[in-house]
């Protein structure tokens, strides 16, 4: 009898631990549900509200290289309903590149030539538009006459992958010496003047206002710019991750738009343009007025046969083996469909 009794309460007691232990897993996965579910991100540029604007988040060094960018983003007049641009500045090159190709960024004002190595890596980009034309010049010491004096010299350029290099390219070729003639390096901008006033490099090439500072506080001189090396020479581009694009397709188209009324804008070069360019850059007006002078903003649409001669120069240099097809990495869908 007692045995019977006590097979009854143990059989009681294990099914009220079994009961409780169902009970307390059915918690703890609701508990884990529910925490997995609010610690899981929102798509960073997704709006709030579906009629909210949506935001692009798109980087730049602060070089005149962007300046269509800046103006875009002060001019109230230019911003679209439903855009919401925010600029990230970055430091360098490498920066900018890692957070667009890691998401971090939606696009960029940046070198072509690197976003053309992402995209052969299989980053998905795309060129949507010009930053510029022109704007970059050849300084040198004032020592330096002509090309030939460069022999044995240290010339500063800011990254391989750029068309700074391509024009060192053509310069030197042009004048029948290579680069085993010469010693380049990579410097960033902002150090290339105090480099060249200091006697540690012979010349440089980069984007503005770094050229024209040296120019203008005669301490180097022009040796060439641009266009006298390349004709409509293909530089910094505004380039955006194709998914949104794809993503947000009336925003892109929006904020495209803007962008290129903005380039028309700064081509004014007006005070209204120093001032704005004055909130991005630290430089003293004379600088940015021979700065200006060198570079425009008009007619910022990335044409085929601009992009396959940068494509064939960056081949014949090494410095890419098989670029990516205008057709595949360019879109000038959105600034074709500007009204």
């Amino acid at each position: 009898m007692k045995t019977r009794k006590f097979l009854i309460l143990l059989s009681l007691l294990t099914l009220m631990v079994v009961t409780a232990v169902s009970l307390s897993a059915c918690s703890t996965d609701k508990d884990s549900k529910k925490e997995t579910e609010s610690q899981s991100p929102a798509p960073v540029d997704a709006p709030a509200q579906p009629n909210d604007p949506v935001t692009v988040k798109i980087g730049y060094l602060p070089i005149t290289h962007a300046l269509p960018l800046f103006v875009e983003d002060e001019i109230k007049a230019l911003k679209s309903e439903n855009v919401n641009l925010e600029l990230v500045k970055f430091g360098s090159w490498t920066e900018l590149v890692d957070a667009l190709n890691t998401g971090n960024i939606d696009g960029a004002s940046m070198l072509i030539e690197l976003a053309m190595k992402a995209k052969t890596q299989g980053i998905d980009l795309k060129a949507v538009a010009l930053g510029h034309r022109d704007g970059n010049a050849v300084v040198v010491s004032k020592e330096i006459n002509k090309v030939e004096d460069l022999k044995g010299k240290t010339f500063a350029i800011p990254h391989s992958l750029s068309t700074h290099n391509v024009l060192l390219h053509l310069m030197l070729k042009n004048n029948g010496i290579t680069y085993d003639d010469i010693e380049v390096i990579e410097l960033p901008p902002p150090e290339m003047p105090a480099a060249l006033s200091e006697g540690r490099i012979a010349g440089y090439i980069v984007a503005e206002p770094f050229g024209a500072k040296v120019v203008a506080g005669g301490v180097g001189k022009t040796l060439y710019e641009s266009g006298d090396l390349w004709d409509n020479a293909v530089c910094c581009g505004l380039i955006l991750r194709n998914e949104f694009i794809e993503k947000y397709p009336d925003a892109a188209a929006a904020f495209v738009s803007d962008y290129i009324k903005a380039g028309e804008m700064a081509e004014a070069k007006d005070a209204t343009i120093g001032e704005i360019t004055s909130k991005y850059l630290k430089v003293d007006p004379e600088v940015l007025e021979l700065s200006l002078k060198w570079i425009s903003y008009d007619n910022l649409r990335l044409e085929e046969a601009d992009y396959n001669q940068l494509a064939s120069y960056m081949i014949e240099m090494g410095l890419i083996e098989n670029p990516p097809a205008y057709s595949d990495f360019v879109d000038t869908s959105l600034v074709d469909s500007i009204k």
